[in-house]
Parts: structure tokens; C-alpha cells; sequence
């Protein structure tokens, strides 16, 4: 069923209502037994919002997901609330009282707006998105602030807004979309549309290559209980500036523009910097912190002799330095009777699965293993969370 307004009449609500929490094993029994009443196609339509609605409570929490509509590609594309609710408070903290949301998907992202109190125009091109983001924006009590329009966004006029925020779609046919200019709509359209108005976003892929940020940006990276989510391209803010922000906080690391760390050899701790810190190419103002190096110059684990505390990376205690050889960790595993092992890898392409399986870790003790290189050597690092 590709027409949303079947599910928001009576009949449909309460079908809605009657499935909610149906367990996938459960699924078959309860379209046949409601199939002897209802439409089967409305009965389908109901089970798989039930289905989208449990896959969205990671993202918007089962509060808002219970009340909310989805699409699968709006489920698997929409922006997680924390990350959308950061990103609307900066907005807000920037003066912003309006904002153009192009390619608006379901509208996750102009419900954290419209929560922080900023007007919304959402634009979609697609009739079921934009109907969804509608009903979303009803469901949750914010139309009066929400304004969904169905449109080209290339052909909406955003005088008169206070930003402009743009999320192009980075999936196509054959998967994600790694060329900025292939984004529908593309980079470069983005950036003039953003520019338009006095503030400007523009969500991209955490990958973005940093020599395709334009020299009036500010480039935020941002990641979400250690995950990656997305980077950011503001414009009106602090042009050149670069930081990594960690949620919940959120904690944020601003550029500095240090040169690499040293390399040095491998002490007593070792540090794994977050995602969001390695993307910005802002390990070296966490080195300075820790008065650390690196372990090699192309991989991103700092070390130091010391432990100090930094939101910004994880710490651990290295009791064992090995060079790469299963028998020796194994050995070594089995004498300190490790069952409990977790394997992080930088530099090298040994599996974690495969090295688990050959070194059968057995006993009550825990421990974690960094395959990597040191000074350009492949090395086993042994050790424990700090």
C-alpha cells in the first residue's frame, strides 16, 4: 500500500492500535485471525507500520516512534533525534527563528526544529514522504510550526528564511553515493542554496573528504554513543573552522590546526580516539592533551605513559606488546586464562572474528587485543579498559 490515508481512518488506527508489538514469529497468526474482519491489504499495510514503527524507536525513541508514520527508505535515512536535536539547538542558539528544510524525508529533522521553537517550510518531492512527514508533524502536535509543501526543492523560495537546511539523498540504485556531486540534490547546489539565506546546513556523509569543503564552511563531525553519524556543513558561523562533537553531551572539540603527532614508542597507556575526532583530523589536539604520540605515523592510536582524562577517546592499560603471532597471543591468552576477548584492529587486515576462532580465548579473565602496526611493524597490543 503506497497511499498513507487508508491507515489514518478509524478502521486503520485502530488496526494500528490492535498490532502494535506484534513479534515477527506472532505476525501470521494475527493477519489471519484480523484478515476475517478487515481488508487484507489494510491488515499487510497495518503489520508492516508495526514493523517500520519498532525499527524507529532507536532513532526516535518508542514514545515518539509509537505515534509517528514511517517509510522503510525514511526509517533507514531519517536523522536520529539526539543528532537532529543538536543540531536544531545550535540553530537556535544562532538566532534562528525560520528555517527551509529541503529534502525533508518523513521529517525528523523538522521535528527537532520545530521543538526548539523555529519555524519550518519541510519540502519533499515525493507525495508519500511529504504525506508523512504531514501526519508526523500532526501526530506530535506541531503543524502549527510545521509547513509541509510537496515540491522540487530546486524550485522553492526560500527568501525570508533564517537558514536553510539541506539533506540530500546519498543512496542510489546501486547503494551510497561516495561523489558529492552525484547527491541529489547535488553538493554544489546545496552550498549556493545555503548561501541564500543568513545561516546555513548542510548534512553530508561523514566521509566527505576534506578537500571538497568549501573555504566559507565550517565543518562539524558528529557522532552519537561512539557511532559516526554524519558531518555537517554550516555556513554564517565560523568559516574554516572544524570540530568533532560527541553526543550525548554534547562535547565538542574545536580545530586548532596542529600539525601530526610525533610518533613515539608504545607506553604504558594506549588511546582510541572517537570516530567523530578521527574523521575531523583532530587527533592531534587530543595527543596534545594526553602530552601523547602516535604508535605510527598512518595509524590513529595515541599513546602515552600517563593516564589523563579526555572525553574524546578511550582509554586502556597495555600489559603486552607482541609482534603479530597467533601461537605467542594465544599462548599468552591461555595463561592468563582470558574467555572474555575483544579484538580492535587499525592497520590490519587480519578478521577479529578469524583471529578469535584460531586463539579459542577460555577462562574467567577478559581482555582486549589491538591488532595494528608500530613504526610501520605489525603488533599485538594486550590490554584492559583503564
Amino acid at each position: 500500500m503506497n497511499d498513507l490515508a487508508p491507515l489514518l481512518t478509524a478502521e486503520g488506527r485502530a488496526l494500528l492500535d490492535a498490532v502494535r508489538g506484534t513479534a515477527p514469529a506472532d505476525e501470521l497468526a494475527v493477519a489471519t485471525r484480523l484478515r476475517r474482519e478487515h481488508p487484507a491489504d489494510l491488515v499487510s499495510a497495518a503489520l508492516g507500520q508495526a514493523r517500520l514503527r519498532q525499527r524507529a524507536v532507536a532513532k526516535f525513541g518508542a514514545k515518539d516512534a509509537e505515534r509517528m508514520f514511517f517509510t522503510p527508505h525514511g526509517v533507514e535515512q531519517s536523522t536520529r533525534a539526539s543528532v537532529a536535536g543538536h543540531r536544531a539547538e545550535r540553530m537556535r542558539a544562532l538566532g534562528v527563528t525560520s528555517v527551509a528544510d529541503l529534502c525533508c524525508g518523513i521529517g525528523g529533522d523538522a521535528i527537532a526544529l520545530a521543538r526548539a521553537g523555529i519555524r519550518v517550510l519541510a519540502v519533499d518531492r515525493d507525495p508519500l514522504t511529504a504525506a508523512v512527514a504531514r501526519t508526523n508533524a500532526e501526530a506530535l502536535g506541531l503543524a502549527g510550526l510545521i509547513d509541509v509543501r510537496e515540491a522540487d526543492v530546486t524550485e522553492v523560495d526560500t527568501d525570508g528564511y533564517d537558514a536553510v537546511f539541506v539533506d540530500p539523498a546519498r543512496r542510489g540504485g546501486r547503494g551510497r553515493i561516495f561523489d558529492p556531486e552525484a547527491y541529489s540534490p547535488p553538493l554544489s547546489w546545496a552550498i549556493e542554496a545555503a548561501l541564500k539565506a543568513p545561516h546555513g546546513a548542510l548534512k553530508v556523509a561523514p566521509g566527505i573528504p576534506h578537500d571538497v569543503v568549501p573555504a566559507g564552511a565550517e565543518a562539524e563531525w558528529i557522532s552519537d554513543g561512539g557511532d559516526v553519524k554524519e558531518a555537517v556543513l554550516w555556513f554564517g558561523t565560523e568559516p574554516g573552522a572544524v570540530r568533532a562533537t560527541l553526543l550525548p553531551g554534547p562535547r565538542t572539540l574545536l580545530g586548532t590546526g596542529l600539525p601530526d603527532p610525533r610518533v613515539r614508542p608504545v607506553g604504558r597507556y594506549l588511546y582510541e580516539p572517537d570516530g567523530a575526532v578521527i574523521r575531523s583530523h583532530l587527533v592531534a589536539e587530543v595527543a596534545r592533551d594526553l602530552d601523547g604520540g602516535l604508535v605510527d605515523e598512518t595509524i590513529a592510536y595515541i599513546t602515552a605513559d600517563t593516564l589523563g582524562p579526555t572525553p574524546y577517546a578511550t582509554a586502556y592499560e597495555i600489559t603486552d606488546r607482541l609482534p603479530f603471532n597467533v601461537k605467542k597471543l594465544k599462548a599468552l591468552l591461555r595463561e592468563r586464562e582470558v574467555g572474555i576477548l575483544t579484538v580492535k584492529k587499525r592497520g590490519s587486515a587480519v578478521e577479529p572474528e578469524e583471529l578469535r576462532k584460531k586463539v579459542k580465548p577460555q577462562g574467567p579473565h577478559s581482555a582486549t587485543v589491538f591488532l595494528t602496526r608500530v613504526a610501520g611493524a605489525p603488533t599485538m597490543l594486550v590490554g584492559h579498559p583503564a
